[in-house]
């Protein structure tokens, strides 16, 4: 600790304590009468606005790890780094298609994960559980990458730097997961959120200040971007190439406008299929605050656009780049500039923008990833009568292993593995959208066809990524690879595969008949806008003789998790009820049976107050 500045370390402290307190006060900001189900602690309530929402979303989508790695891609690779900056700028139209209805049918059927309306749509559980199993190793790494931002600004900050004890070393980045792990688990979806409106506010000053500042410094912008672009050009020594490109090229390999274009589109695509991304939108109130965040988000991306030039920044300040060459990790570019450039107060701030940057997205990511664990694993296969307090338990102890296995892979790992995981998770994640967003608009798709499409992409896009190879590395050296002779994004590729095989596999299947899970929603849930959230079905309430084992059939848990059981091919729920209310059928009088379910005829009009009334005087 002898090389750390105390005027930065105490700034870093303070800041980092004040953002402690907030997280664990958050518990009694807008406080159900009950935090033991998950819409409250997985969903902080399902009651976000359109200002919490925007804050949060940003915190959610522009990482810590953004700050490092953008301008760090920047910094070792040139232009190809800008990608992030277009598909942050393509990905908003192309969600506010989606989106919105993601959010209305699950608001209906009170989806709390992707993997909730997938199983809804299709009837299927294997289709469910391939998805959910995508969404948690997409993110497992994700959630290691924050951890792997706290360490550079730590590496640079020298804190641990002087002791050969590996537990000291860690000791400052076992603080921040333990705080992470317990305020999370207190305090749920609500912690990121409260927590979002510091960690923006931090960001936001220090780019500005960034930006502005810096280039006096260093000659003015004309001097950083003839000096990037004299570096890019100048030939590397050891692969006898340049060392990378100031502007795409339009050849055929390496960093080419194609490669930009597919990695940029491919990534804008995947952005919003990872169940983070979901999990904040799903905790928007009302379907209009979807849509306005989707209009007002772009501004991160002009954000993002000024913390890529850092990277164009660190490489005409001489000390910095001496620096990240001395150490060799370019994920420490940014921190160096900082420390070179600030003073020693500004210099903690600017630390501790990037450390609490990294708490916002870990802990909305650890929360998805055990939702997702919760509804689709642990109550679909092993207690599908679990009751809404033991799912919020076993979500709130699931995050507490992810982030145990994000911390392994944050320190144990060499940070190369976990960067290839990472750019690896999001070649998977694309995998989910014929399902997914296919899902919102069309029920054409057959179900084997789009799980043996996921199977053909994942097992492509995983073994693309790992025949990639470059001169100093063998395996896992890109997430682009040469198609047809060009260089292209793997997940694109491997998405068109599943596309295809999707498409002509269903019309297979479709000409043989092959039967089709049923789809327990309606096309007006799709644009619906529900004010008020789904009445609870208590556990052991369902809509008739369940039978076991079989794909589709109705069960109390399918109820216990806020979802009607699946009814027989060709037979549809009934019509809406106020406000999206699903109530349970009653048996006898005023009800029909159907292969031993019961389902009820009709509308049941006036007397649905009562009913629900009736049914929540049970729980």
């Amino acid at each position: 600790m002898s090389d750390v500045n105390v005027t930065t370390f105490t700034i870093v402290v303070i800041l980092f304590v004040i953002v402690t307190g907030v997280g664990f006060a958050a518990v009694r900001w807008r406080r159900a009468e009950d935090m033991l189900h998950l819409n409250e602690w997985g969903l902080g309530g399902r009651g976000f606005g359109t200002f919490v929402t925007w804050f949060m979303l940003g915190g959610d989508v522009y990482t810590a790890y953004t700050y490092i790695a953008v301008p760090a891609l920047v910094f070792g690779s040139g232009s190809i780094g800008f990608f992030a900056v277009s598909y942050t700028i393509m990905v908003y139209p192309i969600i506010i298609i989606f989106l919105p209805r993601l959010w209305s049918v699950s608001r209906v059927h009170n989806y709390i994960t992707p993997s909730d309306f997938i199983r809804g749509r299709y009837g299927s559980r294997g289709l469910s559980l391939a998805s959910a199993f995508t969404g948690i190793i997409a993110l497992m790494p994700y959630i290691a990458l924050q951890l792997v931002g706290i360490q550079a600004v730590l590496t640079v900050m020298g804190v641990g730097t002087t002791s050969n004890n590996t537990f000291i070393k860690d000791l400052p980045l076992f603080i921040a997961f333990l705080v992470l792990a317990v305020f999370t688990y207190v305090s749920g979806l609500r912690a990121p959120a409260a927590i979002s409106f510091i960690k923006d506010t931090l960001v936001y000053v220090m780019v500005i200040v960034a930006v502005f500042y810096i280039p006096t410094r260093l000659g003015g912008w004309g001097h950083i971007f003839g000096t990037a672009e004299a570096h890019f050009t100048s030939i590397n020594p050891a692969t006898k190439k340049p060392y990378g490109t100031f502007v795409p090229t339009s050849g055929v390999t390496g960093s080419t406008q194609l490669d930009f274009a597919t990695l940029a589109l491919g990534s804008a695509i995947a952005l919003f299929l990872y169940p983070h991304t979901i999990t904040g939108t799903l905790a928007a109130k009302r379907r209009y605050v979807v849509r306005r965040n989707t209009a007002l988000l772009p501004i991160y991306s002009i954000l993002l656009g000024l913390i890529a030039l850092l990277g164009y920044m660190a490489i005409t300040d001489k000390t910095t780049a001496a620096e990240v060459k001395k150490a060799g990790n370019a994920q420490l570019a940014v921190p160096y500039l900082f420390q070179h450039m600030f003073s020693p107060w500004f210099a903690g701030v600017a630390f501790a923008a990037i450390i609490i940057g990294a708490l916002v997205p870990a802990a909305i990511m650890a929360i998805a990833a055990a939702n997702l664990f919760t509804r689709n694993i642990f109550t679909e296969f092993f207690k599908p009568d679990a009751s809404p307090r033991l799912q919020t338990k076993v979500s709130q102890w699931a995050s507490f292993v992810v982030k145990i296995g994000a911390l392994y892979f944050a320190v144990e790992l060499p940070h190369t593995f976990a960067i290839n995981l990472q750019l690896l998770g999001g070649v998977w994640i694309l995998q989910l959208g014929p399902m997914l967003i296919g899902g919102l608009f069309t029920r054409w798709f057959d179900r084997y066809a789009l799980l043996l499409g996921w199977l053909a992409g994942m097992a492509f896009g995983t073994i693309a990524a790992y025949k990639s190879a470059s001169p100093t590395v063998s395996h896992w050296a890109s997430s682009s690879d040469i198609e047809f002779g060009h260089t292209v994004y793997i997940g694109l590729s491997a998405l068109i595969i599943n596309l295809v095989i999707a498409v002509i596999l269903t019309v297979i299947f479709r000409a043989a008949k092959v039967p089709q899970g049923a789809d327990e929603t309606l096309p007006h849930q799709y644009t619906a806008d529900p004010a008020d959230l789904p009445a609870p079905t208590p556990v052991g309430i369902g809509l008739g003789a369940a039978e076991a084992g079989t794909a589709g059939a109705g069960t109390a848990g399918d109820l216990s998790r806020g979802r009607p059981a699946p009814l027989p091919d060709g037979v549809h729920a009934p019509g809406p009820l106020p406000d999206g209310v699903h109530a349970p059928a009653p048996s006898g009088a005023g009800a029909k049976n159907i292969d031993g379910r019961h389902m009820t005829i009709g509308h049941l009009g006036n007397g649905l107050p009562s009913c629900v009334e009736g049914i929540a005087s049970l729980q």
